[in-house]
């Protein structure tokens, strides 16, 4: 699929063999005592990113070593502060100007926005200084203890956790480790990707296509059950809500989630087996944002192209393969065989492909797929960068794929 890049594409690479950073998350289960500690630390913590975003729109910029002041002084003033953490305190406002650095380094980035009450999920970090784990329990900063359900055992002492609150009620502790990096199997050749709808990935390898499994469109009609409970549940202004409808918005919250886990493990399955067969992955380096406002955004946010394309770059810089992100433009009407380019853009419904200069015939997204990965062979990230720097392709001369 063709769309603008906000961003140069780049290359990473990475060595295998050596430490690597990695999260090991574990379900938590806090008691009620426990579970009103954390929602009480998330508002104080959420109150100093609204007071940072505040000064951000009043004309200043604030870094972390000017709101570190702010806080101390706060807190010197505030009974209210000081009975939390001081280290979530700090934490909240290091990521919020790391945000806000992000937000002006990286062209398209938002700024930094007001956490709502009803809105915002909960979301605490502590450093080494702020947590312990014991007697396999993990015990915050100011006595808070947890009790947490081991799926596996951590292969180091964590540097961090980050306690989580999701749509459904459920508490997380994502740990920071590190652990040896495996290294990955030597392998040669590429393969080119080709984002897309109706088949989520397309390669230059047919038999590592990841297809369009629609999880959401398979659990639709108990969503839709749901979400006509609430609407008939819903009391409008009247006052809170009742817990019929408290119930009716869990049960739809927990059928989003559910399509969303089936859909993250077949992305993991699929890139694991692109990363350990191929030592050059070329992608396209397509945003998917732009389709929320397209007839096709149920459809898009089902295949989450996104998720898709983060697990495919991370496993595969994690394994020290070569990584290329290929800019979108052009590769749909570039012919793969002797890079002609068509004169006229095609149309969504046109899906085949035929060069009038060579007669090459091919799928639509099949050829891109091949043209993302030519262009990757030659240590470019477009395609113009290929036809200006090399002429021989113009003239019809072969692209290896």
């Amino acid at each position: 699929m063709d769309a603008p890049s906000s961003f140069l594409s780049v290359v990473s690479i990475t060595l295998p063999g050596v430490d690597e950073v990695v999260r090991y998350s574990y379900r938590l289960r806090p008691g009620a005592a426990a579970q009103r500690a954390l929602i009480a630390e998330w508002h104080r913590c959420r109150f100093l990113w609204n007071e940072a975003v505040h000064q951000q729109k009043s004309g200043q910029r604030p870094t972390f070593g000017k709101l570190s002041k702010l806080l101390t002084h706060a807190r010197s003033h505030s009974v209210w502060l000081r009975d939390g953490s001081q280290v979530a305190q700090q934490q909240i406002l290091r990521t919020y100007a790391q945000a806000l650095d992000n937000s002006f380094r990286v062209k398209g980035r938002g700024r930094p926005v007001f956490k709502a009450r009803k809105k915002s999920l909960p979301s605490l970090e502590y450093t080494v200084r702020g947590f312990s784990l014991r007697d396999g329990r993990l015990v915050l900063a100011k006595g808070v203890s947890i009790p947490v359900v081991w799926s596996r055992e951590l292969p180091s002492d964590p540097t961090s956790v980050r306690v989580t609150q999701d749509s459904l009620g459920h508490w997380y502790a994502s740990f920071v480790v590190r652990r040896a990096a495996v290294p990955a199997p030597e392998m040669g050749g590429g393969i080119g990707i080709d984002w897309g709808v109706t088949t989520t990935a397309t390669t230059t390898n047919s038999e590592f296509d990841l297809p369009h499994l629609g999880h959401r469109k398979r659990c639709a009609a108990e969503l839709a059950k749901a979400q006509r409970k609430m609407s008939r549940r819903r009391s409008g202004r009247q006052g809170p809500q009742s817990r019929g409808y408290d119930r009716a918005k869990r049960d739809a919250a927990r059928m989003h989630k559910k399509a969303a886990r089936q859909t993250v493990h077949d992305a993991r399955v699929w890139a694991k087996s692109v990363v350990d067969r191929h030592a050059l992955i070329a992608l396209e380096d397509f945003t998917p944002k732009f389709l929320a406002k397209s007839t096709m955004a149920r459809k898009a946010a089902d295949a989450a192209i996104g998720a898709a394309k983060r697990e495919l770059i991370d496993r595969g810089v994690r394994a020290g393969r070569k990584v290329v992100l290929v800019r979108p433009a052009y590769t749909s009407m570039t012919c793969s065989r002797c890079f002609a380019r068509a004169k006229q853009r095609l149309g969504l419904a046109q899906r085949t492909f035929r060069c009038h200069d060579c007669g090459y015939t091919a799928g639509r997204d099949r050829n891109a797929a091949r043209v993302i990965l030519a262009v990757a062979e030659r240590g470019h990230t477009g395609v113009d960068d290929v036809s200006q720097s090399d002429p021989s392709l113009r003239v019809g001369g072969p692209v290896a794929v």
